[in-house]
């Protein structure tokens, strides 16, 4: 079977739209089904059942058949899916008028998230702060804290890294958080 499926999508890359179809007719029902448990209405189900084949067949080419063609194909409906639900959920409202009521009009304010310069200068302060108490720590905590705070490295890397044992690197995190907290908490 999967040397049909293979075949198929050889062809069907190759323009032949027979092919096209049997891979439609062979995996319609299956996304419907997919797509329909998730929208619970038939006609929307349709569309995106046909946005869905249409998606994956204009990207047909970077399809790796290393995996099964289902999984890709799946994939691709749950994800068109649940941007489909995404867009409908989603209201707007012009931020240039304003929103009638019975009452009269309520005009939009948008909050500024945008930091002070009194709260900028506390933060700045703060990161300075964090920085030397991370300097400050002996090496082998120091090391461990920075391949995980600041260089994103999950403990399996860190472990490779540093060529010590997985539940060394956790300790090791675990005591330099500890002797951060207390330094920080004196200052």
């Amino acid at each position: 079977m999967k040397e049909e499926i293979q075949r198929y999508i050889k062809q069907a890359l190759d323009g032949d739209q027979k092919a096209y179809e049997c891979l439609l007719l062979r995996y319609k029902n299956g996304i419907y089904n997919l797509i329909f448990q998730m929208i619970k209405n038939h006609e929307e189900t349709e569309d995106l059942v046909q946005e869905t084949f249409i998606k994956a067949f204009n990207s047909l080419q970077s399809y790796n058949n290393s995996y099964a063609f289902s999984t890709w194909l799946y994939k691709i409906a749950y994800n068109h899916s649940i941007d489909a639900i995404r867009k409908k959920k989603l209201k707007t409202l012009p931020l240039d008028r304003p929103i009638k009521l019975k009452e009269g009009e309520v005009h939009h304010q948008i909050k500024d998230n945008a930091l002070s310069p009194e709260s900028s200068y506390i933060f700045s302060e703060r990161q300075a702060l964090i920085k030397k108490t991370i300097d400050e720590l002996p090496d082998r905590y120091k090391r461990a804290i920075v391949l995980r705070h600041q260089e994103d490295k999950s403990y399996d890397e860190i472990s490779k890294i540093l060529n010590i044992p997985l539940g060394t690197v956790k300790a090791r995190i675990f005591r330099a958080r500890e002797m951060l907290k207390k330094r920080l908490h004196e200052e």
